[in-house]
């Protein structure tokens, strides 16, 4: 059974909480704002009861003091996020153009078109992020975890996560995305990042070539300098592969160890302080080099 729960986890986590979303708004006709935040809570409480049956890595499930500062991060970014949404009407009439994008088309159909337009914008956002000093100080904040989990997923600089949206989702409100399809756009994206940042020992097999949940993701957390500048994707692996960025390290379990900021080992853990950080003057010191296994793991792919 538990072998069964690893492998199904991840798509049915996925598929299911995304079915139910674009069923409630699309099929019963349910209004986005009251219908997906009750549904997002059910995924977050399914990713807790989850990471705890079938942990990665047992310890992860053990906070130290970090939660009340990733909840406040949860909810400052879901707020904006939110106000982005309910301000999303003013677009239409503020755009100089007539709507290009097919709302005459299922909603589960243009959610998907969302979704791939989105995810092209935001790897590409991501992978500038980790090019460009300016961005990294701001993306430096996801960066600083060193523990993965479901809820750690929305840990970011409210200043990036604006500058990942204008890059994401931008175009897409400039082609006229309507309010359903932009608040389960809104709805997928918080799914993917749970199942991205997951505790789950989740066994994915052919389809990390397809979805970059977190047996995929974790690479990119890696602490060793460059080693961490892969896997950029946000949904799909495909983007990485076109970028040469896709990495594989098999036989590798990532560890606390592994994660976090090597050249920055005193970031700020406190949300006040990780708000502050990119304005600051900052000293680096040298990153510390891939473990022996870890290189050989990296050099199987």
């Amino acid at each position: 059974m538990s072998a069964l729960f690893k492998t199904l986890y991840a798509p049915v986590f996925f598929f299911g909480f995304i079915g139910a979303a674009l069923f409630a708004v699309g099929g019963l006709g349910l209004s986005a704002h009251w219908a997906l935040p009750p549904l997002l809570a059910l995924a977050l409480a399914v990713s807790f009861l989850s990471e705890r049956a079938a942990p990665y890595r047992r310890e992860w499930n053990r906070g130290d003091g970090e939660r009340g500062r990733d909840a406040i991060h949860f909810l400052v970014n879901e707020g904006l996020n939110a106000a982005g949404l309910a301000l999303l009407p003013l677009a239409a009439l503020w755009r100089p153009w007539p709507a290009l994008w097919p709302q005459s088309w299922p909603l589960a159909l243009q959610v998907a078109a969302a979704i791939v337009i989105a995810d092209l914008g935001l790897t590409l956002a991501h992978y500038a992020s980790h090019r460009s000093a300016w961005l990294w100080r701001f993306h430096a904040v996801h960066h600083s975890v060193t523990r993965m989990y479901g809820f750690n997923g929305l840990m970011k600089h409210p200043l990036h996560q604006l500058i990942e949206a204008a890059a994401g989702v931008g175009p897409l409100i400039a082609l006229g995305l309507p309010l359903d399809a932009a608040c389960a756009l809104a709805f997928a994206i918080a799914i993917q990042l749970q199942l991205q940042h997951s505790n789950v020992d989740m066994r994915i097999g052919p389809l990390r070539h397809v979805f970059a949940w977190a047996p995929v993701h974790r690479l990119h957390h890696l602490r060793y300098g460059r080693a961490g500048d892969v896997n950029f994707a946000l949904f799909f692996s495909v983007w990485d592969r076109l970028l040469g960025t896709a990495a594989r390290a098999p036989g590798y379990r990532v560890g606390s160890a592994d994660l976090g900021i090597g050249s920055r080992p005193d970031y700020p853990q406190d949300y006040a302080g990780q708000l502050l950080e990119p304005f600051r003057t900052q000293a680096c010191v040298a990153s510390p080099a891939p473990p022996p296994a870890l290189r050989a793991a990296l050099a199987q792919d």
